[in-house]
């Protein structure tokens, strides 16, 4: 069977902390100039810049998920990944509901704005999107897996907004896979099948980590499939 490149992990300029030139477009357009074959576009508690997205990636022949990065009551990030469209508008309304009504101010926290295809703004976000949600980790999980998306606990190993600094270790619990930064991975992740992203807020940044699943194409329940067999190379390992 072959292998394809995916980078699950990816920002645009809905995220605050990301750059205004990532609109969805210019990153599927990156993306595919970087060789990928599956990406997913995973904003700071908010689906709202899937709708381009989705339509860029079918214009630069590539695969897409749908999701994105939420950030539980523990202050741990975590991969929501879908793959039909409204399932990540419809899990993603509910995330905002349990998001602090904190107003984003541009000037101090950086730009919310959702875009369509074309790049043309259709609104911002008024609520700061980089915070943490009234919502455990495993309320999140529930939450993703009753939308029949897979669950990623996100860059595990790093120093801030991850199961190993704010738990102090890994839970164990029904994961679709782990997203490490490094390896060997310091954290006991118990077997469960690694992935590793770029976690990219910059178009330069997009592919620079990524990892490869073997299937018979590139779909999300063929990712799944081959998440759960652990068919998995990963590009820090390369």
């Amino acid at each position: 069977m072959p292998w394809f490149r995916a980078d699950l992990h990816l920002h645009s300029c809905l995220s605050p902390c990301g750059d205004l030139e990532c609109s969805p477009t210019a990153v599927a357009a990156t993306a595919r100039r970087r060789g990928l074959d599956m990406v997913a576009l995973t904003d700071h508690n908010s689906a709202l810049n899937c709708p381009a997205f989705a339509e860029a990636c079918r214009r630069y022949g590539l695969s897409a998920l749908f999701g994105l990065e939420a950030t539980s009551r523990e202050e741990v990030h975590l991969l929501c990944l879908f793959g039909e469209l409204q399932q990540a508008i419809a899990a993603g309304e509910v995330l905002y509901r349990a998001l602090a009504d904190v107003p984003n101010i541009p000037e101090k926290l950086g730009d919310q704005v959702y875009v369509d295809v074309d790049e043309n703004i259709l609104g911002t976000v008024e609520k700061h999107l980089v915070g943490a949600l009234d919502l455990s980790v495993d309320q999140i999980r529930e939450l993703v897996t009753s939308h029949e998306g897979l669950f990623v606990p996100a860059h595990i190993d790093r120093a801030v907004n991850s199961m190993g600094s704010q738990l102090g270790f890994l839970p164990q619990a029904p994961y679709a896979a782990v997203e490490v930064t490094r390896s060997p991975c310091p954290l006991d992740t118990y077997g469960y099948t690694r992935i590793c992203d770029s976690d990219a807020h910059f178009l330069d940044d997009i592919g620079t980590r990524w990892f490869e699943f073997e299937a018979e194409s590139a779909d999300f329940a063929s990712l799944a499939d081959a998440l759960a067999r652990n068919q998995i190379r990963l590009s820090i390992e390369s």
